[in-house]
């Protein structure tokens, strides 16, 4: 394999006009940012609405573990906390993992390819500016009449269809809005990633990060269509006498089951994979040695996203599969651990003799592959289908699924926010207060829901606003640790403002490990990073670098 080099004569146009307009003619104020199709500032956009929805859904969040904090109802009505778990699940999923990741592919693919921008730069615009719209209708719901959605972010029928409050076809609408701005901003990825890589920049020669977003993007053009269709079902149920998932009418409430899932597992692949790519450019960096089998964590990434599809029943051992299904799905599950298995290994591989050095976005990249990897492992234990009749809408399912996507995807995102701040900003981020942002979260992750673990296998379940005195213990210590993880996000928040304003300037590579294009342009990245494609020329006779 050919390995991505630094060795590139660039001729960057620092300039900041928009493509081929007089600054002149570009529009000021918040119009710039309404109408912008420059990938920068789109990518801007993205990152700073899904921090925005991080703390809209971690509010919710708080809502929730305060009212379990102790036994008894404290604070709010069982309806009311019903719809918080609702909120709080489908806008962390929605609306702040997967725009973030959006928005690091929207500000850093062109930039590691080698690409002026997008390819598809009015359509990026659009994909953005549906989200806001989606969210804003969603969040209305609180306030209409019978309150928002309060059947779980899972939105299973006939719950979401005989039993829910008027305003589920607006939540129906939103999510419709999401989809189609994920599956535009997809289509821009392959499209772009295709299409604009630099001269002599070949598939395998594509930082892993690129590679992943790639394999993702296909991925929600898969499977965003099948949510699109449930959610239409669900629509044509509530509001025009059809009966698809109502048994009374002739329907299978299990066939809702079937369809969200097999779009609900990809999905939880789109919220990782890109988090793989982050993680597998940021180790082999601050380990100053090439990513151990660059090829491998290809094909693996590949591997993931087509075992993704035929996993999905997993999340239904309990309905009542035919015993051969329950033994498809439960060795099909596990299979799915090798080739994460061997992501895993390739980073401890790359950090084995390493000249090691922990500065925060290695930090936060190194908790991902430790707590990581303890989601994947109870994640094992639920695949097997005995076991998992006694974990089946318990805790110890929400301390499975915390575990992947708060430390493993979210810690990737804040590794890559800190990683290529430098190259947005122009500015280091504030080491210290990185080091506290990183230290608090882990403790306040691991007390929030580690608990869970016991919690779950004492029998606790899920979505419950009071519980029995013996699981009183547990839920203490999570609360606490909620709040804790929760308010030190401010952190992150007051480190990203520091950056913007000042601080210690960055070079234009500005981690002494980093290879890949977009170290090779100025820190702060020029509004146009090429205007003449930079020149790529791929070291033949070595490995593949990441």
């Amino acid at each position: 394999m050919a390995s991505e080099s630094t060795h590139a004569v660039l001729q960057p146009n620092v300039g900041t006009a928009e493509h081929g307009h007089h600054p002149a003619q570009m529009p000021t104020g918040i119009m710039r940012w309404v109408l912008t199709t420059n990938h920068k500032e789109i990518g801007s956009l993205y990152l700073l609405f899904s921090l925005l929805m991080l703390f809209v859904g971690g509010s919710m969040a708080l809502v929730i573990r305060a009212e379990l904090f102790q036994p008894g109802l404290q604070y709010v009505q069982p309806e009311f906390f019903n719809q918080m778990t609702t909120m709080h699940g489908l806008i962390m999923v929605f609306g702040a993992i997967m725009p973030a990741f959006v928005g690091l592919a929207n500000w850093m693919i062109p930039m590691q390819i080698g690409a002026p921008d997008m390819a598809l730069p009015r359509l990026n615009n659009f994909s953005f500016w549906l989200l806001p719209v989606a969210f804003g209708i969603l969040l209305s719901t609180l306030l209409m009449e019978g309150g928002g959605p309060n059947f779980g972010w899972t939105f299973y029928a006939p719950l979401s269809t005989t039993y829910a409050p008027p305003s589920t076809s607006f939540f129906i609408m939103s999510i419709h809005l999401a989809g189609i701005s994920s599956i535009l901003g997809a289509i821009n990825i392959i499209a772009t990633i295709l299409n604009l890589r630099t001269p002599g920049m070949r598939l395998m020669d594509m930082s892993l990060f690129v590679w992943t977003w790639l394999i993702t993007a296909f991925l929600l053009i898969a499977v965003m269509p099948v949510l699109a269709g449930v959610v239409t079902m669900m629509l044509l149920d509530i509001n025009f006498g059809t009966s698809f998932f109502d048994a009374a009418g002739g329907g299978d409430p299990v066939l809702f089951q079937h369809l969200f899932w097999f779009f609900g597992h990809p999905e939880v692949y789109i919220m990782i994979l890109p988090a793989f790519g982050i993680v597998s450019l940021i180790v082999p960096t601050f380990a100053r040695k090439r990513l151990f089998g660059y090829a491998s964590m290809v094909y693996a990434t590949a591997s993931i996203a087509l075992l993704s599809f035929v996993v999905w029943a997993h999340h239904m051992f309990t309905v009542g599969l035919p015993l051969t299904a329950e033994l498809f799905f439960m060795y099909s599950t596990m299979l799915i651990a090798v080739p994460t298995g061997v992501k895993v290994f390739n980073w401890i591989a790359t950090l084995f003799r390493g000249s090691i050095s922990f500065e925060v976005p290695m930090l936060f990249a190194l908790g991902f592959i430790v707590m990581f990897t303890i989601g994947g492992l109870s994640g094992v234990m639920l695949a097997i289908v005995p076991a998992d009749f006694q974990y089946h809408d318990t805790y110890f399912v929400v301390a499975h699924f915390h575990y992947v996507l708060v430390p493993g995807a979210l810690f990737a995102i804040l590794a890559g926010a800190y990683y290529w701040m430098p190259k947005w900003t122009g500015h280091y981020a504030d080491e210290t207060l990185g080091r506290w942002h990183f230290w608090l979260s882990v403790i306040g992750v691991n007390l929030t829901f580690f608990p869970m673990h016991f919690s779950g296998l004492a029998g606790m379940p899920r979505r419950i606003p009071d519980y029995a005195l013996q699981f009183a213990d547990f839920n203490m210590i999570s609360s606490i640790g909620g709040f804790l993880f929760g308010f030190s996000q401010l952190i992150f928040v007051w480190v990203l403002v520091k950056a913007i304003r000042g601080g210690e300037k960055a070079p234009a590579k500005a981690w002494e490990g980093a290879e890949g294009l977009e170290w090779t342009v100025p820190c702060p990245a020029p509004i146009h990073t090429f205007e003449t494609p930079p020149k790529f020329v791929p070291e033949v006779d070595s490995p593949s670098r990441h």
